[in-house]
């Protein structure tokens, strides 16, 4: 499988998976009536709203805002698609379709539900980590991979080129 179709793949996937388990969770499993469940002393499924980006900041609280919001993701998808299409890169290219697929997957609850549908709590102790869902952690691991693939394998690509350059 080339570049281009993997990260394309993998924007479609994590936005089907991110949608499949929001809607179980809403609607099969019926979530706002059994939180919280607890699935280990750390984790826990509850529904959170978020009318924001990650972490709840810029809250928006009408429409204009979430319409921006929506507009704003749909763009950026678009953007991720592109660069997609263009890079030879297997990891680039799998970073980039987890974050399109991510953005895309939550554009669609703002649209749907006026808000993204966080489920999943992390917490130990009294430490509490946000609460997120699929498509937040596959944005996560995608910047990761993007981290990782712009400091360690740009650094190994470009090394000994610039240093023949340098001489």
């Amino acid at each position: 499988m080339n570049a281009s179709r993997l990260g394309i793949s993998t924007a479609v996937a994590v936005m089907l998976v991110d949608q499949v388990t929001k809607l179980y969770l809403l609607y099969l499993y019926d979530l706002p009536l059994r939180e919280p469940v607890r699935l280990a002393p750390f984790l826990d499924l509850i529904v959170v709203w978020n009318r924001g980006i990650s972490y709840g900041l810029f809250q928006q609280h009408n429409d204009l805002g979430r319409w921006l919001l929506i507009g704003i993701s749909l763009v950026a998808a678009l953007a991720l698609g592109a660069w997609i299409r263009r890079t030879q890169s297997t990891l680039l290219a799998l970073s980039l379709g987890l974050i399109a697929g991510g953005a895309v997957g939550n554009a669609i609850d703002r649209i749907a539900h006026g808000a993204v549908f966080d489920f999943i709590h992390f917490h130990v102790m009294s430490f509490s980590w946000y609460v997120f869902n699929v498509a937040d952690a596959a944005i996560v691991a995608g910047v990761l991979g993007l981290l990782y693939d712009s400091f360690v394998i740009e650094k190994r690509r470009s090394g000994p080129r610039s240093r023949r350059a340098g001489a």
